[in-house]
């Protein structure tokens, strides 16, 4: 069985791109996308602008997925035009590419480490740092861990997190967080004020708000979920914690189309060059990746996760605050 670098090694050849299919996928992806909002905006009956509306929730998922691989150097690299309705897209789906990437790459290099910054990843806090924490500090990690935050993830976590944080914290660095939130509520007030309020709605914020939720809950149960491993910084290491530390969510075909393979999660954080349509490949062809920790979309396991909150480093496992005695 490979291991260390020698498994890492064995995922090169999944990571070349086959540029049609990238092209293919992107393009195709982008035209549903506009597409479902048209509908969303002028078909003739309310039944179906709410479907179409619904549906470019999901398509947003998958556009993001792909943006991200973009972001990542896995796909559509050294081609000008992708290069500029990348940028676009960033802009519209609330996360810039000088923040996006930024974060993410620090995700990618500290995943699951104990004691490093929470950048482009939910805070982890140990039970004996909790119990030690201030009653202020406790309900800040609280809050940022709850339900209601993820499932606001329009709000918390692209709106404030990604552009208005960014923006304020470096304005000169993320200038373009600060393009993304103008451009936002600009469109927002011009689809109110020339095709009303409905328009507004089905066209921009129900699938703003559909796709962040979803995304901000994968986020999240990727890396909070029963079984999980966190490591101090001094006995973390890359390959371990992809395999330990990075979930495979098990997903019906619709959900896996609409989150473009991101649930084959431990694969691409062990590579994250491959492009997300070689990921299911890499995984049948390498059996080191056939038996990964898993979660779901299924109701049992999303409360599963959501009751995660600390890590206890006796049980090496993460506990909820059941039993937890709080002075």
């Amino acid at each position: 069985m490979l291991q260390g670098k020698d498994l890492i090694i064995a995922t090169k050849p999944f990571g070349k791109e086959k540029r049609f299919l990238s092209i293919y996928y992107t393009y195709s992806s982008l035209l549903l996308l506009v597409g479902s909002l048209i509908s969303a905006a002028i078909a003739p009956w309310l039944i179906v602008r709410m479907l179409s509306s619904i549906f470019a929730g999901f398509v947003f998922i998958r556009v993001f997925v792909i943006y991200h691989d973009y972001q990542h150097k896995a796909i559509l690299q050294k081609d000008i035009f992708s290069k500029f309705i990348m940028y676009i897209y960033g802009l519209y789906s609330l996360a810039p590419a000088s923040i996006w990437k930024r974060s993410h790459d620090y995700h990618h290099k500290h995943n699951s480490k104990l004691f490093s910054a929470s950048i482009g990843s939910y805070p982890i806090m140990t039970k004996q740092k909790f119990l030690n924490s201030s009653p202020k500090e406790r309900r800040e990690y609280l809050i940022s861990r709850h339900p209601i935050t993820i499932m606001l993830g329009f709000f918390s976590m692209f709106l404030i997190g990604m552009c208005y944080n960014s923006f304020t914290s470096n304005p000169r660095k993320h200038f373009d967080s600060l393009i993304a939130l103008v451009l936002h509520v600009g469109v927002a007030v011009l689809l109110v004020v020339y095709f009303g309020w409905l328009t507004w709605f089905l066209v921009w914020f129900l699938p703003f708000l559909i796709a962040h939720a979803i995304g901000a809950y994968l986020f999240y149960a990727q890396h909070n979920f029963p079984n999980v491993t966190f490591r101090d910084n001094t006995e973390w290491a890359y390959e371990t914690a992809a395999l330990a530390s990075s979930s495979f969510m098990k997903m019906n075909r619709f959900m896996r189309w609409s989150t473009a393979n991101i649930g084959f999660h431990h694969v691409h954080h062990l590579n994250s060059r491959i492009p997300f349509y070689r990921l299911p490949e890499a995984m049948a062809g390498l059996p080191e990746l056939q038996h990964p920790k898993t979660t779901s979309f299924k109701v049992k396991d999303i409360i599963a996760c959501f009751k995660l909150k600390l890590w206890d480093p006796e049980k090496q496992q993460m506990i909820g605050l059941d039993g937890l005695q709080i002075a």
